[in-house]
């Protein structure tokens, strides 16, 4: 079978998808993964044929414009590109843009390649209508532990949720994209939707009926994947002191002036433990002088090490929560804007960590919440207890069996 997996240009939005991916093709299935811009780079050096269904522009650096007030207008940059591409990216509405940008791409892509099956992300809309286009059957995978498409109130919204960055089928846009396309009564044919959220994080216990007597929903186990890289030895041991790993994601890095991350580091660097910076997009050098107890390995995956930790500080992406989740952590999260806050409400509602919003981030408040994280076994107890509980989830694998057993049956 040749099976089609799209999704949106982000890390946090491509990466989870890759386990399925993976466990596709080690079925001996023929895989494509269809995306754009910067993570094109990470999808291809995950080993997996990838296509940019979008290569005329870089989604990621216009939005990066758009947040400085320097995207052109559609009529200061003339024709080329879908009419409104300039006003969603200076309206910084990534999601919309994403939609914009990449469903012809994809439909494309899908018919050149012969999909047989698209399997798309629920935050993914270019994957939805290209599924749909391309009358073949799809599967949809939830790629957060924050929200689900199972939730009412990500469903419910008459106007597209910011926070998850789901777009209502009656938009505008999708309704002018269909239009286009010529498939204004067409939707995907869902052999099923997937939640891959711990019950603890508002998962499946066991399989659950659609609302609307729809394709049913399967739980599947989150499998962290953050890339390939050398790892060191110091990372394949724990150290007789605390490891503390801080990251601020891809995204901040980008648009902050550094002021946090220096007061998380002074914070940091107070404490009797090894902390790890993973960061490869921050100039390290505008930081100043950094505590004798910091490790500098530039990119370094999360799972390579995150297993040998006792904390990890992060600015709440849904993946990186995930990873510490899989692998027993407890957490200090530090939220600011997407989905990040769900995601915080999520782990301090299973005890699991502690939230801090990014804007508050002040040095003797740190210091407070590292302390208890640290010297508190509940929160690592907790972290424990709903890793144990994702291990007990059907793997990537066994959905991929599950599938094809339910389209045989078509």
């Amino acid at each position: 079978m040749r099976i089609l997996f799209p999704a949106a240009p982000g890390y946090g939005l491509l990466l989870p998808v890759i386990p399925l991916a993976w466990a596709a093709r080690a079925a001996g299935h023929e895989v494509l993964l269809a995306t754009t811009a910067y993570v094109t780079k990470a999808a291809a050096e995950s080993g997996l044929p990838t296509v940019d269904v979008f290569p005329a522009r870089d989604v990621g650096a216009d939005l990066l414009l758009g947040s400085k007030g320097q995207a052109p207008t559609d009529e200061e940059a003339g024709a080329g590109l879908p009419p409104g591409y300039w006003e969603l990216a200076g309206a910084m509405r990534p999601f919309d843009l994403f939609t914009l940008a990449m469903t012809e791409g994809t439909i494309e892509a899908g018919r050149s390649f012969g999909a047989d099956l698209v399997v798309y992300p629920s935050d993914h809309a270019a994957g939805m209508l290209a599924a749909a286009a391309l009358g073949v059957p799809a599967l949809e995978v939830g790629n957060r532990v924050s929200w689900s498409m199972r939730d009412e109130d990500v469903t419910a919204s008459g106007a597209q949720n910011h926070r998850t960055g789901v777009i209502p089928q009656d938009s505008p846009l999708i309704a002018g994209l269909r239009k286009r396309l010529g498939i204004e009564d067409r939707e995907p044919d869902l052999v099923a939707r997937i939640d891959p959220r711990a019950p603890s994080l508002g998962g499946l216990s066991a399989d659950a009926p659609d609302r609307d007597g729809g394709a049913p929903w399967w739980p599947m186990r989150y499998i962290p994947y953050n890339g390939g890289a050398l790892v060191p030895d110091w990372a394949l041991r724990r150290p007789e002191r605390p490891r503390v790993c801080l990251t601020l994601g891809t995204v901040i890095p980008l648009m902050s002036d550094g002021s946090k991350l220096r007061t998380l580091m002074q914070a940091l660097g107070e404490l009797d433990a090894e902390v790890v910076l993973a960061d490869h997009s921050t100039d390290i050098s505008a930081l100043g002088t950094l505590p004798d107890n910091v490790r500098l390995p530039g990119y370094l995956p999360l799972s390579a090490f995150l297993g040998t930790c006792s904390l990890i500080v992060h600015h709440g992406g849904s993946g990186t929560t995930a990873a510490a989740l899989h692998y027993g952590v407890p957490q200090l999260i530090l939220p600011e804007g997407a989905d990040n806050p769900l995601v915080a409400q999520r782990v301090i509602d299973c005890e699991a960590g502690l939230s801090l919003p990014f804007a508050d981030i002040e040095l003797n408040r740190v210091r407070q919440l590292v302390r208890r994280l640290l010297d508190e076994p509940s929160f690592t107890d907790a972290a424990r207890a709903i890793g144990a509980e994702m291990e007990t989830q059907p793997s990537p694998a066994s959905v991929i069996d599950r599938l094809m057993r339910q389209l045989a049956l078509r």
